[in-house]
């Protein structure tokens, strides 16, 4: 064997060099334990929360805090007693909640949540682009926050979690909202949405071939209806009947095509999603007033202007109106409906995202390594880091990589 060299750092054995151990050993990022506000969704027709006991019981387990507003979970029906007894702390101010290193809810922060924040803090919500305003941007921005839009997060596959899950959700509750409206208990013409044996299935047209088309199609067949599905791209209607493992009726939007269809359809459901601003709708009032009398339009897309010429959002408390003799139901937020089904999956994607913020040391420190944390981040330290809204809002939006470069 070769001498040894004196001060020499390898150590030659053979044909063989070893590093000394401590230069193989990777520094453990300092865990950071989180506080956690949850608050009521006070008057905005929103019954998800974001977080379930049981979630809230890792979280706890794990070393975080959690503090939430009493009565915040009873609309998904989650007592103050099953998130007290896993651990949460259950508060009546609402100011309390925003005081927290890091506050959890399902609908956009609006002006009023916005002031009794303290700043200098993590907040999670829905952005809802649409629905935001130029006055709650430039607000959140003097707060110094760093704000997370829930909606544009990515995953380790690229994919958006709680955009899929919450279409993969309204596409069935579309297809169960329409089982409800044709029964005669909801002034429907009393017909099953299904097929029985001797008897024509009821018809289907679901506008669309995303998440939520495909789950909605998935259902109306489960159930025995006859399904078309229109698209304006061949891909996504190949796509889909991929998914499906099943051929059904598909077609672009030939407008003599899709009149055809709609005058004999007993369910339409609209589950286009627009990306870009689009010029008029795909079913014109004309056609809709073609459609047979008592038959059922579900409007998935109204938070973005609706796919029908004849929709108007309506609540949850009031979800249905009549024009030309059909009942339209064009209520946003359409996973609200099964709130407690919605609540599940939201926590099942934020309980362990809040974790490897904790386990990495805190939001500034996980966001440097985690692209998907960053593509849903549209305020970063008070700057905004979403061109969108920036070009929208006339404020100077700037590239997320280059100020965590540069910090």
């Amino acid at each position: 064997m070769a001498p040894l060299s004196k001060g020499s750092r390898s150590f030659p054995i053979g044909q063989k060099f070893y590093q000394p151990k401590e230069e193989m050993l990777e520094v453990e990022r300092r865990r950071k334990q989180l506080a956690i506000g949850i608050p009521r969704e006070d008057g905005k027709g929103e019954n998800r929360i974001c977080l379930t006991p049981q979630s809230v019981e890792v979280l706890v387990s794990n070393g975080h805090d959690v503090m939430i507003e009493r009565g915040a979970g009873l609309a998904s029906n989650y007592t103050d007693k099953e998130y007290s007894e896993n651990g949460a702390q259950i508060v009546s101010s609402k100011n309390e909640i925003y005081q927290c290193d890091v506050v959890i809810q399902v609908s956009p922060f609006s002006n009023a949540e916005i002031d009794m924040l303290r700043g200098n803090q993590i907040l999670f919500s829905a952005l809802q682009i649409k629905s935001q305003c130029g006055e709650n941007i430039r607000k959140l921005m003097q707060k110094k926050v760093t704000a997370i839009a829930m909606e544009l997060v990515k995953d380790e596959n690229n994919f958006f979690p709680v955009v899929r899950s919450m279409s993969e959700i309204a596409g069935i509750s579309a297809v169960m909202i329409a089982g409800e409206y044709l029964s005669k208990a909801h002034g429907g013409k009393g017909v099953m949405l299904g097929g029985i044996t001797g008897i024509t299935p009821t018809e289907v047209i679901v506008l669309g071939a995303g998440t939520a088309a495909e789950y909605a199609t998935r259902a109306a067949m489960g159930l025995g209806a006859m399904v078309k599905v229109f698209d304006d791209s061949i891909y996504r209607l190949r796509r889909l009947e991929d998914h499906l493992a099943h051929r059904v009726f598909t077609s672009i939007f030939h407008p003599h095509v899709l009149e055809k269809a709609l005058a004999s359809a007993d369910v339409v459901i609209g589950a286009l999603r627009y990306e870009k601003n689009v010029s008029g709708f795909i079913v014109t009032e004309d056609m809709v007033s073609k459609m047979k009398p008592g038959s059922i339009i579900i409007d998935l897309s109204i938070d973005q202007g609706g796919c029908f010429e004849t929709s108007m959002m309506t609540t949850h408390k009031d979800p249905v109106f009549k024009k030309f003799g059909v009942l339209h139901y064009c209520v946003p937020n359409v996973p609200s409906h099964v709130a407690r089904t919605a609540s599940l999956a939201l926590s099942n994607i934020c309980s362990p995202l809040l974790l490897q913020i904790g386990n990495n040391g805190g939001v500034h420190q996980f966001i440097k390594h985690d692209v998907g944390l960053r593509h849903g981040t549209y305020i970063y330290r008070g700057i905004l880091t979403n061109r969108r809204l920036g070009d929208s809002f006339g404020i100077l939006a700037k590239d997320i990589d280059l100020l965590l470069a540069a910090m």
